[in-house]
């Protein structure tokens, strides 16, 4: 119309004048426009559908999973107002009473897809009660004439805190519906906070006022939820009862308050720390079937039942939430001491000794400023944990899982993974504060050393674990050393005290001289030719019953080794007991490959060893065998090097065969000039194991392991006590008991498998202040942080639901479901901000169980209760109470019957109330079918 007013030609004003005087006839009103485009967006909604609507941007509401709206704004009088279409994605019918999935207005008027128009205010009401009667009059106009949609409409109305709506829905030519919601929130009636009065409400909507409603009857629909919370533990009721039981108690007691217990105090992880109890508690919710009511007495009946008698119960326990993103709380456990770990690591490049750390003269300014040295005092209590609590015998498989081994730590019960477990609790975890107490730790272990005392949570035996840390290998064999010296000083003051002075030369020729035996061993080629000997054994003692004599006198022997004899004087020839090969940490041992490596065996450390080893064993063997010759000694040690010419000698290596002695030879091998073994043989002595020098210098062994304990660089110490720490505190939650969770268990496994994974860098000792390893062991502490949490609910809920086990998987099951996508896995998009609200279904026959966890309230928590509303669980009053009263009218015989668009339905819900209240409020929403 502007385009045609710019016009020039006298025809096209003459045309315009024409049209404008035409428009003045038809010309639509804002009133009419404002309908006009609200019927507009309606048809385009509905011509959509869902699967467009949600294209084109629909978005999910709250916390539904199949719930969306449609968003508009429009203008009316220099205002503008938003209009929202709500729908499903699926129609699955009718939606029955009491889903939770439910936006309030359908929980309140009983709707599925409806409109709601507001103005976009600050408040988001209409304030002015002529403006909503108007806006809900141009929807109905709108919706008149879409025709086929039947969607109900509400405008929010007087304070938002009312949550008041006023609404209408066209349901065809005949009938309207019309609805009302408001609420009172203070001051509430007696009489309604009670069944029969609320009733007696709902009946006083279509009856006349003047009827006694006690006496009439009404079939009226009735279904109730109620809702039930355990009260939060509260400290000042607990203290205020313990000081009246102390009151209470004998005349001569001191009234002293005790500590009060914690729920996880004989948890695997109480030792540590104290973790708060993940399940808050318990909200329950029961649900009352459909029942038809006659009268209030029947009311009055209901609210003195046990909600035993209700048809459902519905338990959903309230989690404690530390993962929030945008309110992170602080927590105290394993992941958050290991994340502390992490950064002294990162800390431990600044210096090149641990005692830089701690020194007064030491330039790390930032890290006296950032950190602080624990006390005297502190340092020594922990330390008396170490070395002078533990000291009973310890069972390294206790809570190891099948994979932990995998990391390269030291096993959890150990006195290294100890230290590593103290360090963590021990001031704020920092650098400054590892070294102090390290530095103090290995003069303990000093001091053991010098005065021969075991090492607490260390064993002893003859072999190093190489699959665990290197400070672990290091410390199993200074506990080796130690056992050493003390055997060395028993025997050194045995034999001053003249306890052992029997002569050493009167044994017979078969016997071996007794002594200590820890460090020998029966050869290992002679114990595998006993092995295949065993059938000629009673031979073998015939032959030996004829056996001349010999002069010379055994010394070492660990008996016959079976029928073979020697080559030279056709005695049977004796196995010789053996010096264990000593024992060796990994470090040595790669030691002895580099060597190999670079110089040959010939000249190498482990040509060295391999050298005392041999000639221990030939002198053993010369010992227990006068005489033998170098022959008889690769015959019973390396029968490989031995070719046999004759038959076997199992069979025929004895004189009474007739086919002494054995015949054979030598390998090349052997048998070439200048050969080593020959050599060595020539000149080994002949002396029992027990008259040898033991392979394992412990004095010398051991003054290198206290070396390398005093000299280990800072980071080398934070890279064996970060591993060690991840596995102990993993294999400590290990031990925790939360029933048959096949998920949790598959999870810790994983997680294990996953640190070993990032652990495994540690390893190499190869590690620069620069290193990436830092930030993929952040993330592992997350992941712990994870597990930990999951770990400390599954215990939790194990101890609440012991008697009912199917129900504990199921809770867990579905909380595990919904924090799964925060471990970072599922690839899903995660609102850190949405609550756990996943309720399971309580069964008969866990009910009791379930009551059980609603205790009784105390005379403190009576207070709470300021008018009982009935229904008592345990002495607990629900905090919620909703009804749904219903009435439902036959139309049959009514005027407008034939024209009645329902179709064949004979009933309708003429009459709708949905009742939520309180101790202290009450909203009552209303809807009513009229045929005006």
């Amino acid at each position: 119309m502007t385009s045609m007013m710019n016009c020039s030609s006298e025809d096209d004003e003459a045309e315009v004048d024409e049209l404008e005087r035409f428009d003045d006839f038809t010309l639509a009103s804002s009133w009419e426009r404002f309908i006009s485009e609200i019927e507009a967006v309606c048809r385009r909604w509905m011509a959509d559908g869902p699967k467009n609507l949600l294209e084109k941007g629909a978005v999910l509401v709250g916390t539904s999973k199949n719930l969306y709206k449609a968003k508009c704004e429009l203008k009316h009088d220099k205002k503008s107002y938003s209009m929202e279409y709500y729908f499903r994605e699926k129609h699955t019918g009718k939606v029955t009473n009491w889903d939770s999935t439910w936006h309030h207005l359908q929980l309140a008027f009983g709707v599925t897809e409806f409109l709601i128009i507001a103005p976009q205010s600050a408040s988001g009401v209409v304030l002015n009660p002529p403006e909503s009667s108007k806006l809900l009059s141009a929807v109905a106009i709108a919706m008149s004439n879409c025709c086929c949609s039947l969607w109900p409409a509400f405008v929010p109305v007087h304070d938002p805190s009312r949550k008041a709506h006023i609404g209408i829905q066209n349901m065809g030519t005949v009938f309207t519906r019309r609805f009302e919601s408001d609420c009172i929130r203070s001051q509430v009636p007696v009489k309604l906070m009670h069944l029969e009065g609320l009733y007696e409400l709902f009946v006083s909507k279509f009856a006349f006022s003047t009827v006694d409603f006690s006496t009439h009857l009404y079939k009226v629909q009735f279904t109730m939820k109620l809702t039930y919370r355990t009260i939060p533990c509260d400290d000042d009721d607990y203290m205020h009862e313990a000081e009246g039981e102390n009151i209470e108690s004998s005349a001569g007691a001191k009234g002293e308050l005790h500590p009060r217990s914690q729920w996880d105090d004989d948890c695997p992880w109480s030792e540590w720390y104290s973790a708060e109890d993940p399940v808050k508690g318990f909200e329950l919710v029961t649900i009352w079937s459909d029942r038809t009511i006659e009268s209030s007495l029947e009311m009055a009946e209901i609210e003195n039942s046990s909600p035993h008698e209700a048809k459902m119960w519905l338990l959903l326990p309230t989690i404690l939430e530390n993962l929030n993103h945008s309110q992170k709380v602080k927590t105290v456990g394993f992941a958050s001491q290991l994340s502390l770990l992490v950064v002294a690591l990162e800390m431990s490049f600044e210096a090149q000794f641990l005692e830089d750390f701690v020194s007064v003269d030491s330039n790390a300014e930032k890290l006296r400023s950032s950190a602080s040295i624990p006390p005297p005092t502190v340092v020594a209590r922990v330390l008396k944990e170490l070395f002078h609590e533990g000291v009973e015998a310890l069972d390294f498989s206790k809570g190891d899982n099948k994979s932990s081994r995998a990391i390269k730590g030291a096993p959890s019960e150990s006195l290294f993974a100890q230290f590593c477990l103290q360090s963590l609790w021990l001031g704020n975890c920092n650098i400054r504060a590892i070294a102090m107490l390290w530095i103090e730790f290995v003069r303990e272990v000093r001091w053991c050393w010098e005065e021969s005392q075991p090492l607490p949570r260390i064993p002893v035996n003859d072999t190093i674990d190489l699959s665990s840390c290197l400070v672990h290998q290091k410390l199993q064999m200074l506990a080796m050393c130690i056992e050493k010296k003390r055997e060395a000083n028993a025997e050194f003051f045995d034999a001053t005290e003249g306890k052992d002075d029997v002569p050493s030369h009167i044994e017979e020729d078969f016997l071996s001289k007794p002594g200590p035996t820890e460090n020998l061993h029966v050869g290992t080629h002679s114990r595998k030719r006993q092995d295949g000997l065993d059938d000629t054994q009673e031979a073998s003692n015939d032959l030996n019953a004829l056996e001349v004599a010999s002069d010379r006198i055994r010394r070492g022997s660990a008996g016959g080794a079976g029928s073979m004899t020697l080559l030279s004087s056709c005695q049977r020839m004796h196995v010789p007991f053996t010096q264990d090969a000593p024992p060796m940490t990994e470090d040595i041992h790669e030691e002895r490959l580099h060597a190999v490596a670079a110089f040959g065996v010939s000249s190498s450390l482990s040509a060295q060893l391999e050298r005392e080893i041999l000639q221990s064993d030939m002198s053993a063997f010369k010992a227990a065998n006068p005489d033998a010759v170098f022959e008889d000694f690769i015959r019973w040690h390396s029968p490989g090097d031995w070719v046999s010419e004759g038959s076997d000698e199992k069979e025929s290596g004895t004189r009474l065969s007739g086919d002494w002695p054995p015949r054979g030879r030598l390998s090349k091998r052997m048998s070439d000039h200048g050969n080593f073994w020959r050599k060595l043989w020539n000149d080994a002595p002949a002396l029992a194991a027990y008259e040898q020098k033991s392979l394992l210098d412990p004095n010398r062994e051991g003054e290198k392991i206290l070396h390398y304990l005093e000299t280990l660089r800072p980071h080398q110490l934070l890279e064996q006590m970060i591993c060690t720490a991840f596995r102990a505190s993993a294999d400590t939650l290990n031990q925790a008991s939360f029933g048959d969770l096949n998920q949790m268990k598959s999870k810790l496994d994983q997680f294990y498998l996953t640190m070993a994974s990032m652990l495994r860098p540690l390893q190499a000792n190869q590690l620069s202040q620069d290193s990436d390893i830092f930030e993929d062991l952040k993330r592992t502490c997350v992941i712990f942080e994870h597990v930990e949490r999951l770990t400390i609910l599954a215990v939790s809920l194990h101890r609440k639901f012991i008697l009912a086990p199917r129900l504990f998987q199921a809770i867990f099951n579905d909380y595990y479901n919904f924090y799964l996508p925060r471990l970072g896995n599922s690839g899903v998009e995660v609102d850190f901000h949405k609550e756990f609200d996943q309720r399971q279904q309580v069964w008969i026959d866990e009910r009791n169980v379930v009551a059980d966890l609603f205790i009784p309230p105390t005379s403190n928590q009576s207070w709470r209760k300021v008018l009982s509303m009935g229904n008592l669980l345990n002495g607990h009053e629900p905090v919620l109470r909703e009804i749904i009263f219903t009435m439902r009218d036959d139309v049959s015989d009514h005027h407008y019957s034939t024209h009645n668009s329902m179709g064949p339905q004979q009933e309708i819900e003429t009459y709708r109330m949905y009742i939520e209240g309180t101790s202290n409020d009450l909203g009552v929403s209303l809807s009513v079918v009229s045929c005006d």
